[in-house]
């Protein structure tokens, strides 16, 4: 169960996608002064080369956030008109390269800390439960020197969520919490795990905000997997948001090729208003830039 590694695959254009709507719900949570607690199942290393060995190996970076910053942010040119989201997504990649060149990538951990208010109280709280991912996670974490503001366990995060919902009340006396789920899948029951911790999790505390991030496959269960979401989601009466992209097919492979991963999506259960328009004007500019051939497509669906 511990062969997944994301470090393969930082970067690429699920990255994309995930980060860019996790930072334009964040942005929108965080105008609120109340704290909030953020909560990552998944966690990963957090910090990943994109030299590195692991990340050339997949080379799945330069179909995902090298080319769209490429594309929209030309080196000695000036910057290309962008979806305001997609500008924030690359300011945010951007301020972990200062040299300007596109050597580092931040996984979830990272993006949530660096939108954290040390003034409002927020707090992250972040599971990984690779032994390798989970100490070189912990590391990058201690480099931060963010104290109790930050905490990293060595736990299934799937369980180890439940107990921190309801979360505390902030300052002010309201409760506010986001939780990022995205599991590797490389095991079919985390579909069903992801479902039914959703299903615990709104039952625990229904105004959470919840992303859920899968891959879209050839595999009965992801395709289910959407659909299970929307009906805990209208069970509950809680609004939400569904978001895909697909790149499509590599038109330079041939057909004994694997083709990898070329689509993925965003599930998000009590999203900000902001979010729909934000990814409106994002998800149809991430298909023009990292479309590739065959099978590309990008859509968006909201209910509740």
């Amino acid at each position: 169960m511990f062969s997944y590694r994301h470090a393969f695959h930082a970067g690429n254009h699920a990255d994309v996608l995930k980060h860019t709507t996790l930072i334009a719900t964040l942005r929108h949570l965080m105008q609120k002064e109340a704290g909030i607690t953020l909560i990552d199942t998944h966690a990963g290393a957090g910090l990943y080369r994109l030299d590195g060995d692991y990340t050339e190996t997949g080379g799945e970076a330069k179909d995902g956030v090298v080319k769209l910053m490429a594309a929209l942010r030309p080196a000695g040119a000036e910057p290309v008109a962008a979806a305001p989201a997609l500008d924030d997504y690359l300011d945010l990649i951007a301020s972990f390269n200062p040299s300007g060149l596109l050597r580092v990538y931040p996984g979830s951990p990272f993006v949530m800390h660096s939108l954290l208010r040390t003034e409002s109280r927020d707090r992250l709280k972040l599971f990984e439960l690779h032994p390798t991912d989970s100490r070189t996670l912990s590391a990058n974490i201690g480099q931060l020197e963010a104290g109790r503001q930050i905490a990293v366990a060595l736990q299934d995060g799937f369980e180890g969520v439940k107990p921190l919902l309801p979360p505390p009340p902030s300052a002010t006396g309201s409760k506010r919490a986001l939780v990022l789920i995205d599991p590797s899948y490389e095991i079919k029951s985390d579909y069903g795990k992801v479902s039914a911790c959703i299903q615990e999790l709104i039952r625990r505390f229904p105004t959470g905000t919840y992303l859920v991030w899968y891959p879209i496959i050839p595999r009965p269960e992801a395709h289910d997997l959407p659909r299970r979401l929307k009906t805990l989601a209208n069970q509950a009466q809680r609004p939400w948001l569904h978001a895909t992209l697909a790149i499509g097919q590599d038109p330079t492979h041939g057909p004994d090729d694997r083709p990898g991963l070329t689509a993925s999506g965003m599930f998000v259960i009590n999203p900000p208003h902001t979010l729909k328009a934000a990814l409106q004007a994002a998800l149809p500019q991430l298909l023009a830039i990292l479309g590739r051939g065959r099978g590309k497509s990008q859509s968006l669906d909201t209910g509740g």
